[in-house]
């Protein structure tokens, strides 16, 4: 194909605003699947956890074919926490469609990723999703993504975006709402209006097919038979299986990219494999062409914003890879349960694992502080290192986590922190109990407005601190009713010191099996997370108390027993349903001096120090 009938592109849009809906429909509009071939849902999401979540966790190229056109169609995630996958993407791109659900309109994710492409003077196209929903606003939403292209900068020819309404879900777009009646008698042609924006705005690849052979690593895989695959779009000449290259390494002089860059390394190698998308399949091919987007191996180590080039050719610049700013330690699991539900794997085992895992995920970071016992993950938020800690578990790991902490900063002397833009919609009833959460929080209102429906949206400013552990407690606030989203903005002064958790532990004293009899006692005392016979240890965590401070006790106490009849011998034992902590639960839970204990079947929660007189040594240190 040559590259003047090829288009790059990718889809990007906040969380839950239909990206990968949008693929399915493209894909039955060009039917990429045979005509009774089984698909399911969201076929874009691969992933066990992304299939169960409902989320994009990493990001993945498709092809379809249309009018004689190759269109490389990219899916990206749409979490804040992902976000970094978004920025490396767009280097491989010429142009994004930038989709606005016609309910919610832009949302926090929406600003971040229009942004980065309006930046690199990018044109997106504009996809109003949803519109066929009740209490759906188009008008509204375009009129405000209007206003956010010229809140963020946009030129004359970027604010002058072609603009699309339809439904990822029912597989319909059209260029004016008028036409939908006429579209919806033509299923077959119910995306042409998509694509045909596609091909006339979206340019061709900017490439010199005849120049020697030129392309910057933008993704990576990884296989155990061949190592790193890199992938990225050629953005001069070609290349053939077997033929030469050079790698080449570089990296920025310092973190605010202000002094430049330089190359720190060089390897020579030849191609091993060559593979380009054709549908959803990575297809392996001899040769590839300027302008496409190819996945290839044969150097010996591959690196996000590595320049593979003829021998003669200069390299490109670094490509920026997004900065952590939360992180927690991995600690190998010392509790008495080790070994029981899964595999109890040692210090090398835990590295080793993460290390794999650091080989595709670069934005992850693992320090080794010198512990014997564990090291230090980190990452862009909660969620990137909640799904690492999930895939873990599912492979048949057992270890322990401990609370996420901010990674601060020193700039000019002074201690800063992250902070995020926060969006929640609330009900009118429920906003007195959020502002005065978040206000203790050190949140900062920058907007508020009403919404359709009764719904009140307002926007926070405020650390990252603050949303640690605020997730379930803004669910129950609100009934459940509320919804609240956050990005990254960057770093500001630090906030000072934040209220904990207000509330102690039910801390187990003795190992064994829980009884009934003594948990009836002690649901009195706080909120149990444990059912009778369920086993128990010295150090772990059974509930919450209803008090501040911990409160030691025996979870595994039976009933005296007697020759005597007793009085209340014919009273049943009434208990509350145990409060389960999941894995997300947990990690917001926890405090300082405690651990989330996984295993492929529990989360436990348990004290750093299990023993009761070896923390009160500790406290009076």
């Amino acid at each position: 194909m040559q590259a003047d009938r090829i288009r790059n592109l990718a889809i990007v849009a906040h969380i839950d605003h239909g990206k990968t809906t949008l693929i399915d429909s493209i894909f039955r509009a060009v039917q990429t699947f045979r005509e009774h071939a089984k698909t399911v849902e969201r076929v874009m999401d691969s992933g066990a956890l992304e299939r169960e979540r409902g989320i994009t966790i990493r990001s993945k190229p498709c092809t379809v074919e249309w009018g004689g056109y190759l269109i490389n169609i990219i899916d990206t995630p749409g979490h804040a926490d992902f976000s970094g996958e978004v920025e490396r993407i767009l280097s491989t791109v010429d142009s994004v469609i930038l989709i606005v659900d016609a309910n919610e309109g832009p949302m926090p994710q929406t600003r971040y990723v229009l942004k980065h492409a309006l930046s690199i003077g990018m044109r997106p196209l504009l996809f109003i999703n949803k519109v066929d929903r009740e209490g759906a606003d188009p008008q509204g939403a375009l009129n405000s993504t209007f206003d956010l292209f010229f809140e963020l900068g946009a030129t004359d020819e970027q604010a002058d975006f072609p603009v699309l309404y339809g439904s990822g879900l029912d597989g319909w777009a059209v260029k004016d709402l008028a036409w939908r009646s006429r579209k919806a008698d033509n299923p077959l042609g119910a995306m042409d209006d998509l694509f045909q924006a596609i091909i006339d705005h979206v340019p061709a690849p900017n490439v010199k097919p005849g120049a020697p052979f030129l392309m910057q690593v933008s993704t990576l895989a990884w296989n155990e038979y061949v190592g790193r695959i890199g992938c990225g779009k050629i953005l001069q000449g070609s290349i053939r299986k077997g033929e030469p290259f050079l790698r080449t390494s570089t990296k920025w002089l310092s973190a605010d990219h202000g002094d430049g860059w330089e190359a720190t390394g060089t390897e020579s190698a030849r191609v091993a494999q060559l593979w380009v998308t054709r549908g959803l399949e990575r297809v392996e091919v001899d040769e590839v062409m300027a302008g496409d987007i190819v996945w290839l191996t044969g150097p010996s180590e591959i690196d996000i914003g590595d320049t593979f080039s003829a021998l003669e050719l200069a390299p490109l610049p670094p490509l920026s890879i997004e900065e952590p700013t939360v992180s927690m330690f991995f600690l190998v699991n010392s509790g008495p349960f080790a070994g029981r539900e899964g595999q109890a794997i040692t210090l090398r085992q835990l590295k080793a694992r993460l290390e794999r895992e650091m080989h595709v995920n670069v934005s992850l970071h693992m320090e080794d502080l010198g512990r014997p016992d564990g090291v230090k993950v980190s990452g862009r938020g909660e969620l990137q290192l909640g799904i690492l800690i999930e895939e873990m578990r599912r492979e048949g790991m057992e270890f322990c986590i401990s609370k996420p902490e901010v990674i601060t900063e020193t700039r000019g002397g002074k201690l800063q922190e992250p902070y995020e833009l926060l969006t929640v919609d609330v009900p009118d009833e429920y906003q007195g109990v959020v502002f005065e959460k978040l206000a203790r929080r050190k949140g900062k209102v920058k907007n508020m407005e009403n919404q359709a429906r009764g719904l009140l949206r307002i926007e926070f400013e405020i650390p990252t601190r603050g949303l640690i552990g605020y997730r379930g407690e803004f669910l129950t606030d609100t009934r459940g009713l509320g919804i609240m989203s956050s990005c990254f903005t960057g770093y500001g002064p630090w906030a000072g010191e934040l209220p904990g958790r207000g509330r102690g532990a039910l801390v187990s004293l003795d190992t064994g099996e829980a009884t009934a009899y003594q948990l009836e006692n002690l649901q009195e005392r706080g909120a149990l997370f444990i059912a009778p016979l369920e086993p128990v240890y010295n150090g772990m965590i059974v509930g919450e108390n209803s008090r501040p401070g911990d409160m030691p006790c025996n979870p595994t106490k039976k009933k005296q027993q007697t020759n005597h009849r007793s009085a209340t011998k014919e009273l049943t034992t009434k208990l509350d349903v145990p409060r389960r902590m999941s894995l997300e639960k947990a990690i917001e839970w926890i405090e300082s001096d405690e651990l989330v204990e996984v295993t492929p079947q529990s989360v436990r929660l348990r004290k750093t120090i299990l023993d009761e007189q070896e923390r009160r040594k500790a406290r009076r240190l």
